[in-house]
């Protein structure tokens, strides 16, 4: 089952997508919201799959999707945590700082609360008032929960996975680390996040959702060339249901919640940095790793950040090339106060 949140009011109208993504029928007859869904799951859940499947048939009415109409699936949530499953974009982010990481990061989920008060819509341009905040893009994999007890275990939290979609978790790197040296995490470097048109139920993503992990590749255009294609199943240390039971360990989280994968990465086959696309390696989800590689490899930083006009392209499509979530596709525009 597909579903999105067409622009309307500050919740959305909750439709449901064809598999194809091509057409789409409200969600009405049987909840108006994501939220609303997501509240009484075991209700909801089945009647809305029922809808997808006569989507899927024609025989409900239907009319045409389009993906420059949705917010994000949630435009807004009771919690936004991004993990950070992939150790290795930590590592190497260190390492070009020439710090060490505490083994204690192979081990123990790294995690920050994010503001999920508002959340870009998928098309939504990037409004930010500087430059020279070092704005990056991050693509991640996420997913939404269902009410989930504290203490859960691993095994039990992906049971409780109710959607995946995809994240450009924004960045502004050069606020990074003033924030960071204060010792309370981060608040002005995380604006808003976008997340995909389209958040889907894990059956829907057949063999590639094993384990709490979904092994496909996800790719990242930068003005309009190819930057990265890495396997979000490869090199992601902590799956989502580890992530999950993180969140969970002295806290329940509430139905809606999203969980945040952290910049997907992998390693070169050799094991060193992954190459960039240009050198026939895989590339990167976000500009902040490329960068790191160039300082690893010359010494120096060479590819700038985001400037007013530059764009990004998120996707991720199947085994046999089509689009699972739809895109995110956004431009960064300056801030007029």
């Amino acid at each position: 089952m597909k579903l999105a949140s067409l622009k309307h009011g500050r919740d959305g109208r909750l439709v449901v997508v064809s598999r194809d993504l091509t057409r789409a029928t409200d969600a009405f007859p049987v909840v108006a919201t994501l939220q609303q869904a997501l509240d009484d799951w075991s209700r909801a859940g089945p009647r809305l799959a029922d809808l997808a499947e006569q989507l899927d048939h024609g025989s409900v009415p239907s009319f045409r999707f389009h993906e420059h109409d949705c917010m994000s699936p949630l435009p807004r949530a009771y919690q936004w945590a991004d993990g950070s499953a992939y150790v290795n974009h930590v590592a190497l982010v260190r390492q070009a700082r020439g710090v060490e990481m505490p083994p204690s990061f192979w081990t123990d989920p790294l995690m920050y609360q994010g503001g999920s008060d508002s959340f870009l819509g998928p098309r939504d341009p990037i409004v930010l008032p500087d430059e020279a905040h070092g704005i990056d893009f991050e693509g991640e994999v996420a997913v939404i929960t269902d009410d989930v007890p504290m203490g859960v275990t691993p095994e039990e939290a992906r049971g409780l996975i109710r959607l995946v979609m995809l994240c450009n978790d924004v960045s502004l790197r050069n606020l990074i680390p003033a924030e960071l040296a204060k010792g309370f995490g981060f608040f002005q470097s995380k604006p808003a996040s976008a997340f995909s048109p389209v958040a889907v139920t894990p059956d829907e993503l057949g063999p590639a959702w094993t384990e709490g992990r979904l092994s496909l590749p996800l790719t990242a255009w930068f003005n309009g060339e190819p930057f990265g294609k890495p396997n979000a199943g490869i090199d992601m240390t902590f799956d989502f249901g580890t992530l999950i039971a993180h969140a969970a360990r002295t806290r329940p989280l509430v139905a809606g919640t999203i969980i945040g994968s952290g910049t997907v990465s992998n390693r070169d086959s050799d094991g060193g940095p992954g190459l960039p696309v240009s050198e026939g390696g895989l590339g990167y989800v976000c500009i902040a790793e490329q960068r790191t590689v160039e300082t690893i490899r010359a010494g120096k930083a060479s590819t700038p950040f985001m400037r007013f006009g530059d764009a990004v392209r998120l996707e991720m499509r199947d085994a046999r090339g089509h689009s699972i979530f739809g895109a995110i596709d956004q431009i960064v525009r300056r801030h007029h106060a």
